[in-house]
């Protein structure tokens, strides 16, 4: 008696055949195509793992560049949101674009000063050291904003009712900001200004005798 194999072992056996010889022969037209939508969607994968690759030692080079770059100068601003992207634009409109560190406290000048957060003193003058020490700045640019809410929950008044007096106790604290650190730091310039809610800037000139 003639011994059978099943019917479905067969299909399954030329099942296979097929589809190994219609992968090999694929692969072969892909790997003969020097292009094609095939080829483009097979390669895929491979080029974008070149592409982060290329990306990857760009940034390496880029990072290096970095690190050895100087920069002009150290920025101390506000938190407030509604005034962040008018200080870019200032920043940028000054030519300084990727130019400057950039600390952010409540109150910008009062934040650095004030008692109530003496942590926050802290926090300035080391990230102040730490910007001399890696990026050798030439000046403090210390920027503060009309209508803060630092100064109305640290001082308990609202200043901005009167924008002279606003001005004058802004005032205040830049100068008094500005002459510690060119105490501790006298090669720095620095910088007083006050952000306008419109974001114009005025400069807080040095008091007069």
């Amino acid at each position: 008696m003639m011994n059978t194999i099943p019917s479905f072992i067969c299909c399954q056996h030329l099942h296979d055949e097929t589809s190994n010889r219609l992968s090999r022969r694929r692969f072969i037209q892909l790997a003969t195509l020097g292009s094609g939508a095939a080829l483009l969607g097979l390669a895929t994968p491979w080029r974008l793992a070149r592409a982060e690759a290329q990306a990857g030692h760009g940034a390496a080079k880029s990072n290096a560049a970095h690190a050895a770059h100087d920069t002009e100068a150290l920025l101390l601003s506000c938190m407030d949101y509604r005034l962040i992207d008018d200080m870019v634009k200032y920043m940028d409109g000054r030519g300084l674009t990727d130019q400057y560190d950039h600390v952010i406290l409540a109150g910008a000048s009062l934040g650095a000063l004030t008692k109530e957060f003496k942590d926050w003193n802290t926090t300035f003058w080391e990230h102040l050291k730490i910007s001399i020490d890696l990026h050798h700045i030439n000046r403090v640019i210390v920027m503060d904003h009309r209508d803060c809410g630092a100064y109305k929950v640290i001082l308990k008044a609202d200043f901005a009712k009167d924008p002279t007096l606003e001005e004058n106790v802004h005032a205040k604290y830049l100068r008094d900001l500005k002459q510690m650190i060119q105490k501790k730091h006298p090669k720095l310039e620095v910088e007083t200004l006050l952000m306008n809610l419109d974001g114009t800037v005025q400069t807080i000139p040095e008091k007069s005798a």
